[in-house]
């Protein structure tokens, strides 16, 4: 038993210490070149939709008083957005809040106590060519604050498409660049990845781009949005 024992020992080692001798295994499987190319697409698009916040702030002495003016020029907006074509599905309630305030003297003495009352609507609007004429009509029925005006396109699929082919086209042509300049020629293609810039871009003061609204006082310009893709791609090296 020892004996049979011993054999495997040494039959083991000797197998062992073949492989040692042969040296580390070497792959023949040959290295693929590759050459890396990026590329941009971008497309414009005129905003067909604008997003405002639209509110109404007013203090009182006492917290009812503050909250039933605030609800009376509340309802004169709302029935102004609607009298210019605003729906009620494009109204939304995104703030409200009533908080006690008060004031104090250069001597540092209390000179007033009162509540104070804000209440702010999230208004979509999809006829742009009313914005002005909105903005002026809210303002006179009692908005006192008026932020966050944004401009967007509800359907970005098809500008996606088209700054997808352009980003994907100007990545191919900076390849073939790249490889006649390393005098190199390129083969097969290997890889693409493509993405798209977070949300849209406005696009400001570029003369003839945009313009302004038609509007009986407020002055809008909506201007151009942009569409950003970005493309990679990889061909092989022949």
């Amino acid at each position: 038993m020892k004996k049979t024992i011993l054999i495997i020992t040494a039959a083991l080692i000797t197998i062992l210490g073949l492989t040692a001798c042969a040296g580390p295994v070497v792959s023949t499987v040959p290295q693929i070149r590759t050459l890396n190319a990026s590329g941009t697409g971008e497309v414009y698009m005129v905003p067909d939709v604008a997003y405002i916040n639209i509110g109404v702030r007013v203090d009182a002495d006492e917290v009812s008083e503050a909250l039933s003016k605030n609800n009376i020029q509340a309802n004169e907006i709302a029935d102004a957005l609607k009298s210019l074509g605003v729906e009620q599905k494009d109204i939304q309630t995104s703030n409200f809040n009533v908080y006690p305030m008060t004031d104090y003297g250069m001597d540092g003495q209390v000179t007033r106590r009162y509540f104070v009352v804000e209440n702010t609507v999230y208004v979509t609007v999809h006829d742009l060519n009313s914005l002005g004429s909105l903005l002026d009509a809210v303002v006179r029925s009692g908005a006192n604050t008026i932020n966050g005006i944004s401009f967007d396109v509800l359907d970005k699929e098809a500008a996606i498409a088209q700054a997808r082919d352009m980003a994907i086209e100007n990545a191919r042509e900076q390849a073939k660049a790249i490889a006649e300049s390393a005098g190199v020629k390129l083969g097969e293609l290997q890889s693409v990845n493509v993405w798209v810039s977070s949300g849209t871009t406005p696009v400001y003061a570029a003369k003839g781009v945009g313009g302004a609204m038609d509007a009986s006082s407020v002055p809008v310009a909506a201007g151009q949005l942009m569409i950003t893709v970005e493309a990679n791609v990889t061909y092989e090296i022949k």
